[in-house]
């Protein structure tokens, strides 16, 4: 307990509470007690003596070491004279020599550290204790104390001593907790449309479900069908899709495997459990003439490069909106995807993501200029000249190198694409596809032209041919009708019984 007295300053008691830091150099803190002067004399003292109980100098930080802060943190921590002695001699004799060998910080000590210190101690010998759950209990009771202090401190935000059952030593953590702080690491790993899709998962649907269930780490791995129950939860009471299930599955295995990596699971218990069957996407597309009268209905629209874009050169939605003027070479006639635009929602917030990098390596690629489009860009160029004229200070300059603009300059949303889209096969009576299908109306046209997968593969930017393939799977089947019509020409009519030459 700290030395103080009372002081009168201003017609209020003061307490001044005396304690020297680790230098042994004298401090002092000053805490009004809030109490006018006259007739409270016993009041103050009383506080005074509840507060040096309590008090514990702020004379260590998140760099101290754990054996020093707890040998010296003891000296001041509000125990009876007995409960004092106890902890002094159990400290001494276990806490203190062991985080000396270890050489560990506060802030550096962490729920694996902990669990390695209880191990060490269900291996030792201590025939002084009654029993190892007591030591392991003793211990964990002290570090908890301790560690409480130095989150009220603001040194650490968590006590990792929360996290560790007081009885086994072992750490109790929710899976819940594990795959939001799973979600916080692999936000640096991956793009951010992709990070975007991962936390709606996760925050929306993953870590209600288990949090309700309150299943820790070492549950799921020796009950992983808890994660199946839960696949089995998504399909048939919220009736979700099987892809949908699928892509939880793989948040679900990504989190799991880190903690593998981190050694608090042997093996990731998703391996263990079985995926529900994909469900086959089958891809809209337009005919030559569905597509004729689609060109005819946008022409004069805002979105009519954009619509050009998707449906001759295949690009994504992110990848027309990111088109700039310095992508296009007139001199030797290409067009470069080099670059996407794209909103990605986060906590209910929308985020504008304009970077030079495609989804992958292959999406970035270089498309032969048309002529009838170099002449689209031409008029839209010079209509964009005449707008910023006429604008004035009012015209937006942040966008100028990009070509899909409105009349202000501002750029135009990804969400507003999708919807005027939309409208604008709904008011010419076109039928209905989303935005994306004309990226597959592209490559079915390529293929009636004569293209193999190959080049369909390198005109859309696909990483791999499987994936054309996968997507565009009616092709290989035509394909086969086409081989089955030209063998079919070789076989004789009377092939079978019953046929007859004619």
């Amino acid at each position: 307990m700290v030395a103080g007295h009372l002081r009168k300053q201003n017609g209020i008691y003061q307490m001044i509470l005396c304690y020297k830091d680790t230098n042994n150099k004298r401090c002092s803190k000053s805490i009004s007690t809030g109490l006018p002067i006259k007739g409270n004399k016993t009041k103050a003292e009383a506080l005074l003596e509840q507060t040096r109980k309590e008090f514990i100098p702020p004379i260590w930080n998140k760099d101290t070491y754990v054996h020093i802060y707890i040998s010296q943190w003891l000296k001041f921590a509000p125990l009876e004279a007995i409960e004092f002695s106890q902890y002094k001699l159990h400290i001494a004799q276990w806490i203190v020599p062991y985080f000396k060998e270890q050489v560990l910080t506060i802030e550096q000590l962490s729920v694996q550290d902990l669990e390695q210190y209880f191990l060490f101690l269900r291996k030792a010998d201590n025939p002084q204790m009654a029993s190892t759950r007591q030591l392991i209990s003793t211990s964990h009771h002290i570090l908890l104390m301790a560690f409480s202090h130095a989150v009220n401190c603001g040194w650490i935000e968590q006590n990792p001593l929360t996290s560790i059952n007081p009885e086994t030593g072992k750490g109790e953590i929710l899976f819940a907790d594990f795959i939001l702080k799973w979600l916080t690491v692999v936000k640096y790993q991956v793009q951010d449309t992709t990070y975007a899709g991962y936390r709606t998962n996760v925050v929306k649907r993953i870590e209600p479900y288990f949090r309700e269930k309150g299943y820790t780490l070492n549950e799921l791995s020796d009950n992983p069908e808890y994660i199946q129950e839960y696949y089995t939860y998504e399909l048939e009471k919220r009736h979700v899709k099987p892809n949908t299930v699928i892509r939880r599955h793989a948040n679900i295995h990504s989190s799991l495997e880190y903690a593998v990596q981190l050694k608090l699971l042997k093996d990731n218990p998703a391996n263990r459990v079985s995926r529900p069957e994909e469900n086959t996407y089958e891809a809209k597309y337009y005919s030559v003439e569905e597509m004729m009268q689609l060109f005819k209905a946008a022409h004069g629209d805002p979105l009519e490069i954009c619509i050009f874009l998707a449906a001759f050169y295949g690009m994504r939605r992110s990848e027309a909106l990111g088109v700039r003027w310095s992508s296009i070479d007139l001199v030797n006639k290409t067009i470069t995807v080099n670059h996407v635009v794209t909103d990605v929602y986060i906590d209910g917030h929308c985020q504008r993501v304009m970077k030079d990098r495609t989804k992958s390596k292959s999406s970035t690629r270089t498309l032969p200029l048309v002529p009838q489009f170099e002449q689209a860009l031409k008029y839209v160029y010079q209509k964009q000249h005449y707008e910023q004229y006429v604008c004035g200070d009012s015209y937006c300059k942040e966008y100028l190198d990009y070509v899909n603009k409105n009349e202000t300059g501002e750029l135009l949303k990804p969400g507003y694409v999708s919807d005027h889209f939309q409208l604008i096969l709904k008011k010419n009576g076109l039928r209905k596809i989303r935005f994306h299908d004309l990226r597959h109306s592209c490559a079915s046209l390529l293929y009636s032209a004569g293209e193999d997968l190959k080049a369909i593969q390198k005109w859309l930017g696909h990483s791999t041919i499987s994936t054309t393939a996968n997507i565009y799977t009616h092709f290989d089947y035509n394909k086969k009708i086409k081989t089955a019509n030209a063998m079919s020409e070789t076989l004789p009519t009377n092939i079978l019984p019953g046929i007859e030459a004619h």
